[in-house]
């Protein structure tokens, strides 16, 4: 049994806590489950939240926690149907969240179905700093697309999918920075937008294995890359021009999102530009290998991550140019 079988088997909808007469689980203990699985799950996330001021680390803990079970119920679960209907049920108890808050007017729902942990600890910081529910529901919509869409006929189709699947992220990061201004919003979803798809460039290979193809066929047929020549992961000079061209683009994305990072408040500017950094440091391992990414899958080491993260601090201090 997987970590996430075991979660889900403990927390699932099928749980003896969801089935069962168990009350519910305290606010404490939601925020304590919800800074385990934040830790627990991504390995630079301790380094990370080191870096965000202290009143803010359980807030992005909790929204970290929703976005990762939403992740796992779309990408652990065997079977299609039973992610959507996984999701679906992720969706209700998202609904169910801030319905009881519109009915309480409380910082946290006191009636109604009983929530996950997630949800109980997510409450009050959907009340403290405004959160949209459509930034949830468009990144549930993103891992529900997953399992019905394996493959992208455009760009502008992509770009779609990064709206539902990375953008609600940094517009959720901008609400607990108190930052959301118009501006500011365009700079994160460019950000958001070159951070997933550096992430699908990566992943090339991996994708592919698992039956998901993020390189747009209209960019394959431009560069008469053909569809047997990626079953047969060959690579080639029409590989090479496509990722080269697909890296360009991601580049793009994220230098044009930089400009916000001077426009959020004190060490939150740290992340953000250790984030971008990041995207930047993948997509240039990715031509370091000379866009081979069927041989190998580029990886930010732990010691150039260190390297970014002193980098965005010493250009917080202004010690460095951005």
């Amino acid at each position: 049994m997987t970590v996430f079988e075991h979660e889900l088997a403990a927390w699932g909808p099928d749980s003896a806590y969801f089935e069962g007469t168990d009350a519910p689980v305290s606010l404490a203990q939601a925020q304590d489950y919800c800074r385990g699985v934040a830790v627990g799950h991504y390995e630079n996330f301790p380094v990370v939240s080191w870096v965000l001021p202290r009143p803010l680390r359980r807030h992005f803990f909790n929204v970290y926690a929703f976005c990762r079970w939403a992740d796992d119920l779309g990408d652990e679960v065997d079977g299609a149907e039973q992610s959507l209907e996984l999701l679906c049920w992720w969706r209700s108890q998202l609904e169910a969240c801030y319905a009881s808050l519109s009915e309480t007017g409380q910082e946290r729902p006191t009636a109604g179905e009983k929530l996950h942990p997630v949800f109980v600890a997510l409450a009050p910081t959907i009340v403290e700093f405004n959160l949209p529910q459509s930034a949830f529901d468009d990144l549930i919509q993103a891992f529900e697309q997953d399992q019905r869409v394996l493959e992208y006929e455009t760009f502008e189709q992509l770009l779609g999918y990064c709206q539902r699947s990375a953008n609600p992220v940094g517009r959720l990061v901008l609400h607990l920075c108190r930052s959301v201004t118009e501006e500011n919003l365009a700079w994160s979803d460019s950000i958001c937008t070159g951070l997933q798809l550096a992430n699908f460039w990566q992943d090339v290979a991996r994708d592919y294995e698992i039956g998901r193809i993020y390189l747009p066929a209209e960019d394959r047929q431009r560069f008469g890359y053909t569809a047997e020549q990626m079953q047969n992961h060959e690579f080639n000079a029409a590989f090479q021009q496509l990722m080269e061209f697909e890296v360009t683009r991601a580049r793009q994305f994220l230098r044009e999102g930089l400009p916000l990072v001077p426009q959020l408040p004190g060490r939150l500017q740290v992340d953000i530009d250790l984030f971008a950094r990041g995207g930047l440091k993948i997509l240039d391992h990715v031509e370091g290998l000379q866009f081979n990414v069927w041989k190998e899958r580029p990886e930010v080491s732990k010691l150039e991550f260190f390297g970014l993260l002193l980098q965005s601090l010493a250009r917080r201090w202004g010690l460095l140019k951005r």
